[in-house]
Parts: C-alpha cells; structure tokens; sequence
C-alpha cells in the first residue's frame, strides 16, 4: 500500500524551477532518504508534501487524500494527523517541558489526552528512552534528547509518513548516530513510512533505500545495504 506519492511535481520560486517533474512513491511501513547538495530541493518537496506551501504542477497524495489540492486549513488538519514531521531544529516549544510538546499536536487537534493515548506515550518513551527528561524543558535537553522528544512528537499521533528534514543536521556524531538508530528501530515498530532527507551517506545508510535528487528529478534510486561507502560511491558519481 503507497503511504506518499508524488507524481510530476513542479515548483518554481520566482524564475527559479527547484523541482520539475519529481516522482517519488513510499509504501507503507518503508524507510527511504532523499539525497542531495543543499539547494538540490529536498527541504521544498517536504514542505510541499506536508502541506506548508502550495505546489505549482503534479500531485502529492498521502493516503488516499490529495495533499496538493487542500486548502491551508484543510492541510493544518491534515498535517496533525496524518503527518509526522522531524525539522533539524527541533522546533520545541520553549515554554513547554517535553511531555508537552509531545502531546502538543494532539492538543491541538482537540483530542482528548484518554488511557489509549497515555498507552501510546508510554511505549514511545520506553523506546526512545527519554523517561527522565519528561518534565524538563527545551533549554535544558542536550540536542540528541531534543531530537527524540521531537521523534516522539512526530510518532504519537500514528501518522501515515513521517518526514524528516536534516534530522542529525544540529547533533555531534554520536548524537546523530543514535537518532538514526532509533529512526531504524521505530520504522520496524511502526507501520508509517519514513522519508529522511540528509546530505549524509552514514545517515543515509540507516535507511532501506536512498534517493538523489538531480536537477529537480529523481535521478537515482538504490538499496543502501546498510553500506555508507556504497552510497558515498554512488553520490560522486552523480553529482562530481
């Protein structure tokens, strides 16, 4: 079953064409990254697919439900269910301790906060193991802990795709390596579809498959194999 599927996607900014007939399709419970030089448009097809800007030409569906033909209010909706989004800078709240920025979508959306969702919670900070930090705020997270209360934020909605922008871009190494880790361990719990974009080849490797972005096409597509070399490889000779 496709969780996203993004047919003959255009946008232009200004004179400026940043993708031109992008294809890309995720199925359920899959676990891609989308490759590139900065400015290639991997951070312009996340927004696109999220909703947060329109799209000039194509469609993106997430689901069964068109994404590229809803309204800025319908998308906000959409987007806190369905959605999971994991931004480089976090994008906690700073007037928020952790647990609340976790329920903060949910809240949001007028949920009731019920046993089922407590459950929920429960098991993803048993995952991510962020129990001792619940009641702290931003400031007082290292970056790898901030980055994974944003996981949690990202997954406790049970959202169909997750997307990831430069996860790992503000994190030290091995800060990096453990969210990528745990990226890895909640897509085998989980049945959404990860889209990682990284510059990367050792994040990318944390994925099933990777995708470079070229010219504002898809342009490569290969089994990662786990093997950071091989994408290494494979991205000199795609973009020099």
């Amino acid at each position: 079953m496709e969780a996203l599927k993004a047919v003959s996607v255009s946008k232009k900014f200004g004179q400026e064409k940043v993708l031109s007939d992008f294809s890309l399709t995720l199925e359920k419970g899959s676990f891609e990254a989308l490759m590139g030089p900065s400015g290639c448009g991997k951070s312009t097809f996340i927004n696109l697919a999220s909703g947060l800007i329109g799209i000039d030409e194509g469609e993106i569906f997430i689901g069964d439900e068109r994404v590229s033909s809803m309204s800025d209010s319908q998308a906000a909706r959409f987007r806190r269910r369905h959605i999971g989004i994991v931004f480089q800078d976090f994008n906690l709240l700073e007037s928020k301790n952790a647990k609340e920025n976790i329920l903060l979508p949910l809240k949001l959306d007028g949920a009731k906060i019920d046993a089922q969702i407590n459950s929920r919670l429960d098991r993803l900070v048993d995952a991510l193991e962020i129990a001792e930090v619940l009641k702290k705020k931003p400031f007082e997270l290292s970056g790898g802990q901030k980055q994974r209360v944003a996981l949690a934020r990202a997954l406790l909605t049970q959202p169909d795709v997750v997307l990831a922008d430069e996860p790992t871009g503000n994190l030290d190494v091995n800060a990096a390596r453990d969210v990528c880790a745990v990226l890895k361990t909640l897509n085998a719990l989980s049945s959404a579809a990860i889209l990682l974009v990284t510059h990367d080849p050792f994040v990318a490797s944390f994925a099933q498959k990777v995708n470079f972005l070229k010219n504002g096409a898809i342009v490569e597509s290969f089994e990662t194999k786990g093997d950071p070399t091989l994408i290494s490889r494979k991205y000199l000779e795609v973009y020099g």
